[in-house]
């Protein structure tokens, strides 16, 4: 994939969301797709696929989903400065930086679409202790600014993210009424 490239190019950065970024963070979730963006424009080969075997042996298959677009949903204008670095064994970083949406910005990417599957993804960040209501609130609020089309739905998302995030934690739901009162 990159035999030819110009070595001033290099590292490209790699950003993952979906539920690849998910399994990355809590190691919950197996999904079959990777969602990526890239720092540049990248020519791919037509399919780019990896076999593999899970931990239970069965046979398992991952590819790169070639119609994952940012564009499209909602995300903050500093998710990728702000997104962290992971290991891939194999991967050599001088090449391809591969980096995850931080939690935040993974739940925020989640509330445009907000389907179940994006509910149940941001309680899972929110029971591993990864989201804060008011984080998530604030990242999404900023992200709103640069959105295009009607903002109704996607604030009742964030409304309803943003309960769902609390009801996971209620202790530090309590804690932040008590320092209120």
């Amino acid at each position: 994939m990159l035999k030819g490239s110009q070595p001033g190019v290099f590292p490209i950065r790699m950003y993952i969301a979906g539920g690849a970024a998910l399994h990355l963070l809590t190691g919950a979730r197996v999904t079959e797709d990777i969602d990526a963006s890239f720092s540049k424009r990248v020519l791919l080969n037509e399919d780019i696929e990896v076999s593999y075997r899970d931990p239970d042996g069965r046979a398992r298959l991952m590819y790169l989903d070639r119609n994952y677009n940012d564009t499209l949903g909602l995300l903050h204008e500093n998710a990728y400065a702000d997104s962290q670095s992971v290991d891939i064994p194999g991967i050599d970083k001088k090449l391809i930086d591969v980096r995850v949406l931080s939690p935040v910005d993974l739940a925020v990417s989640k509330l445009a679409r907000f389907t179940g599957q994006d509910r149940e993804d941001i309680q899972l960040l929110a029971r591993k202790r990864l989201l804060a209501s008011a984080a998530v609130r604030k990242r999404a609020e900023e992200a709103l600014t640069a959105y295009v089309g009607d903002v109704t739905p996607v604030r009742t998302s964030i409304d309803i993210a943003c309960r769902l995030i609390d009801a996971e934690r209620p202790l530090a739901t309590a804690r932040k009424k008590r320092k209120r009162a």
